[in-house]
């Protein structure tokens, strides 16, 4: 998340509950925190959050992080693992057609 993002995370929860204040010192502990979350998760946490509840949350209550390289490497196992199951002649047909894009994403380039 950016800094920008994050400061909107703080004034979207002191828009949801006016009684939250938002101080200098309060901003310099939870920017840093915020920062290192994924903004869409957390923003959609928050709507989860205050559609039940009645306080302000904690920044853990509402937390998002992005995706782990694990993650993404399980993503990528299971791509391949699927990617096993289709017959030869299709993974040909769409090989053809990845190359004939790269070719013309290339020669667009080149223009």
């Amino acid at each position: 998340m950016k800094y920008e993002q994050a400061v909107d995370v703080l004034e979207t929860i002191k828009e949801i509950y006016p009684k939250f204040e938002i101080t200098k010192r309060k901003a310099e502990i939870l920017i840093p925190a915020l920062k290192k979350m994924d903004y869409d998760g957390v923003i959609k946490n928050l709507s989860s959050y205050a559609a039940e509840k009645p306080f302000p949350p904690t920044i853990a209550e509402i937390a998002s992080y992005p995706k782990t390289r694990n993650e993404e490497w399980e993503k990528v196992k299971e791509f391949r693992k699927n990617g096993e199951k289709v017959n030869p002649e299709k993974k040909k047909k769409f090989r053809q057609y990845w190359n004939n894009l790269l070719e013309k994403v290339k020669a667009d380039d080149e223009t």
